[in-house]
């Protein structure tokens, strides 16, 4: 776990006030806890559907180019196959899953096909309550259905520092499993597995990805999103009838 309370130092480090390192972008509308974010969405391709990626410091790609992020590199995959999607980077560095909610709507504006949603870091950090998290994830799920129907969306898991305790980080670790089945979302189990606490992978703050890292990153979301674009993943509830409360 040395790796996880190293990421979510750096999370709400890189948030501070004015800090505006290579990769962060405009502040969002509504961001409130966010200290920066990457340049919201375009104007719509034709003929393309659109993926926006929701998250922190670690989809903003703090202390790289924006073409080196992986939500670039999943463009990049998109063009190389044909597939008729965009790739949008929604990332605020140090936003919390409050921060999220908050500018869900303004995410929502150009009505993606696909939200993947990467947020609760900076809550486990700061020892927030996890049904709070646990609520604010639901309430971007939901809210995310109430105005764009049939959405898919998918839930990229984080940890929690251990110094919090064994209880905490249990809970922590297993409310992104518990929200995806519940809510029957598309699960990166861990955003950043296989660099996280692997120096040659990470930036010099040992935190973030470095271009190689990036890479890998990007594998981890490409493996859980390609059966979405391709029609073989999981479907969004039909919202005409209540969602069952577990499989």
């Amino acid at each position: 776990m040395i790796a996880a309370v190293c990421v979510v130092v750096a999370l709400t480090s890189c948030g501070k006030a004015g800090d505006r390192g290579p990769g962060s972008g405009v502040r969002a509308p509504g961001s409130g806890d966010s200290a920066s974010a990457s340049p919201g969405p375009r104007a719509p391709d034709s003929g393309s559907r659109l993926i926006v990626f929701l998250g922190t410091s670690l989809t903003a790609g703090l202390g790289l180019e924006p073409s080196q992020a992986f939500p670039a590199l999943i463009q990049r995959r998109l063009d190389s196959l044909h597939l008729p999607w965009r790739s949008e980077n929604a990332g605020v560095s140090g936003e919390t899953s409050a921060g999220a909610l908050r500018r869900l709507d303004w995410v929502l504006k150009d009505a993606p096909a696909i939200l993947v949603v990467e947020t609760g870091a900076n809550d486990g950090l700061r020892g927030l309550d996890v049904d709070t998290t646990r609520a604010n994830l639901e309430a971007i799920v939901r809210g995310a259905r109430a105005e764009r129907p049939g959405i898919h969306i998918v839930l990229a898991g984080m940890e929690a520092p251990p110094n919090l305790g064994t209880r905490y980080t249990s809970r922590f670790r297993a409310m992104f499993p518990e929200v995806a089945a519940r809510e029957h979302l598309a699960l990166i189990p861990f955003l950043l597995a296989g660099v996280g606490g692997v120096d040659s992978l990470n930036q010099g703050d040992g935190i973030h990805p470095n271009v190689v890292g990036e890479r890998i990153v990007a594998d981890n979301v490409w493996r859980v999103l390609l059966p979405l674009l391709r029609g073989r993943g999981t479907a969004a509830p039909d919202t005409r009838h209540p969602t069952p409360a577990s499989r």
